[in-house]
C-alpha cells in the first residue's frame, strides 16, 4: 500500500469535525508515508487534506477536469496536478494512482466518485480496499441503506462486508494498510 486516493467535499460541511478529520487524514497518511490521490482543488475539505498532507511531507496528486481547474479551483502547490479532459477522465486517473480508496464527508460528488470504485470493486474490475471514515455518523444512514439493500437482495453480503468503516483515522488506516490487496 503505498497511496490512497480520498473523496471528500470541495465545502467544509456545517460541523468542525469534518475539517478536523480532513486535517488529521492528511497529517496520518504523510507520516506513514501513504501518497494522497485527490480530486486536485484546493477549497473546502479538499484543500484541508491537501495542505495538511503537504504541511506534513507528504507527496500529494491532485487530478482536476480542464473546467474546474480553468475556474480558479486548482491546487497550485501539490507534489503534481495533473488536469484532465473530464470527470471520467479524472476518476479513471485516480483509480489507476490508488492502491485504495476512501471517503469522507462531501456531497453528490463524493457519492457519486466512491460508488464507482465501489461497484468496480463488485465488478472485479479492481481488488483495491475502500473504507469510510464516519466522521461525527455523517455517513450512518447511508451504512444503514446499505445494509437494507442487503436485505432486499440487492447488494451482496461479502461486498457489504469488504467495506471498511471506521470513525478514527488511524484505525481506518491500519484496517486499509493491512489487508494486502492489489489491483490485478
Amino acid at each position: 500500500m503505498q497511496s490512497l486516493c480520498v473523496f471528500l467535499g470541495s465545502n467544509f460541511g456545517a460541523r468542525p469535525e469534518y475539517t478536523e478529520a480532513a486535517q488529521a487524514l492528511g497529517e496520518e497518511m504523510a507520516r506513514r508515508g501513504l501518497h494522497l490521490v485527490y480530486g486536485g482543488a484546493d477549497v473546502g475539505l479538499m484543500g484541508t487534506l491537501a495542505d495538511a498532507a503537504l504541511n506534513a511531507g507528504g507527496r500529494v496528486t491532485g487530478v482536476i477536469p480542464d473546467f474546474l481547474a480553468d475556474r480558479e479551483v486548482a491546487h497550485r502547490g501539490l507534489s503534481e496536478l495533473r488536469v484532465v479532459g473530464s470527470m471520467h477522465e479524472r476518476k479513471a486517473a485516480m483509480a489507476e494512482l490508488a492502491d485504495g480508496f476512501v471517503i469522507l464527508p462531501g456531497g453528490l460528488g463524493t457519492l457519486e466518485e466512491f460508488f464507482e470504485v465501489l461497484t468496480w470493486g463488485q465488478l472485479g474490475v479492481h481488488t483495491k480496499p475502500c473504507g469510510v471514515l464516519n466522521v461525527a455518523e455523517y455517513w450512518t444512514a447511508l451504512l444503514a441503506f446499505l445494509d437494507r439493500a442487503v436485505e432486499a437482495g440487492f447488494v451482496g453480503a461479502t461486498d457489504r462486508v469488504a467495506l471498511m468503516v471506521e470513525s478514527r483515522v488511524s484505525e481506518l488506516l491500519d484496517r486499509i494498510q493491512d489487508c494486502g490487496h492489489e489491483a490485478p
